[in-house]
């Protein structure tokens, strides 16, 4: 398939792995840029030299383009781009903050950007911005999430009526039926990341893992809008955080609730407890821990076949 996001990326599939915290490692990018997609490094859970050395691998085990995600509120992002730079990675999706600070530091040395948002007005100011393109996260999504509360078929029509520029469509889609339908509303490729987060590669611990698939519809919600939004599965730490919330704790209490590494605890470690374990909505429908490959194949598959369906219901119509 040919279109912008694939021909920006130079790629095949217009398939973006999310780069995902503690889950999004050199196996599991490596793995869907083989199979045709986009695979991100996750640098949010990453020290600067970790990167360095997931990058390295990365390169070693693809041949295809790779990016990494790069929050750019995480405190050593000097020290990230740098290496990312030195690397010469071909994409680099921003996301958690303002993408003028590196935009065209990047594109200077021809990298692509690519970065997240969550809103119209911050799609609007990100293209005024210069980004290469943008993608448009809905409230379904796992991890950080906006505070508005956008659905994903909501915004992404109200984004891609606004702008000019290649819009990824993320939060919410896992197979190719959801594919097909962002497609429709305008978007020209998806992001996934908790059918990804589940696969064999992803870095997450096998109890995490189990979880996502364990999940049922009303397992998540989304919580900490006083600090940064995230979506959680429910388990004991959700249920402290929502007794602090119902009982209007202050942000202050909050963060000393949340403490440090309640993240890598809960996604990395398999602490199911103390953890704090970041996934979307659409884990209900997760049914099995698959390779990437198979994966990034089927939701494929699924797209084309269902849109041939389409096609032929509506020459019936005609």
């Amino acid at each position: 398939m040919k279109n912008r996001i694939t021909e920006l990326l130079g790629i095949k599939y217009p398939i973006i792995q999310a780069g995902m915290v503690w889950c999004s490692g050199w196996k599991l990018a490596s793995a869907v840029s083989n199979a045709g997609g986009l695979g991100l490094l996750g640098s949010g859970s990453m020290h600067p030299d970790l990167l360095n050395e997931h990058i390295q691998k990365c390169k070693k085990t693809t041949k295809n383009p790779f990016g990494v995600n790069v929050p750019l509120m995480y405190p050593q992002v000097e020290e990230l781009m740098n290496i990312i730079i030195g690397h010469k990675v071909p994409v680099v999706f921003t996301s958690a903050g303002n993408p003028a600070t590196w935009t065209l530091k990047l594109q200077s040395h021809g990298i692509k950007v690519v970065h997240v948002v969550s809103s119209l007005k911050f799609a609007k100011k990100s293209e005024d911005i210069g980004v290469d393109a943008i993608v448009a996260e809905g409230f379904e999504a796992g991890g950080h999430n906006g505070r508005e509360e956008t659905t994903t078929f909501c915004l992404i029509p109200m984004i891609a009526k606004e702008i000019s520029i290649p819009l990824i469509a993320a939060g919410g889609i896992a197979t190719g039926r959801g594919m097909l339908g962002a497609m429709a509303l305008g978007a020209d490729g998806v992001q996934i990341g908790s059918r990804f987060a589940a696969s064999e590669e992803s870095s997450a611990s096998p109890e995490f893992k189990s979880q996502i698939v364990e999940a049922e519809e009303g397992s998540t919600e989304l919580m900490m809008k006083q600090l940064v939004p995230v979506r959680l599965l429910k388990n004991k730490f959700y249920n402290q955080v929502k007794e602090a919330e119902l009982s209007c704790a202050d942000t202050e209490t909050l963060k000393k609730l949340l403490g440090k590494g309640r993240a890598k605890k809960g996604m990395f470690e398999g602490n199911l407890d103390e953890g704090e374990l970041e996934i979307g909505q659409i884990a209900a429908m997760i049914e099995r821990i698959l390779p990437a490959a198979d994966i990034l194949r089927d939701i494929w598959e699924e797209y084309v076949c269902e849109g041939k369906k389409l096609t032929a219901n509506f020459q019936g119509l005609s």
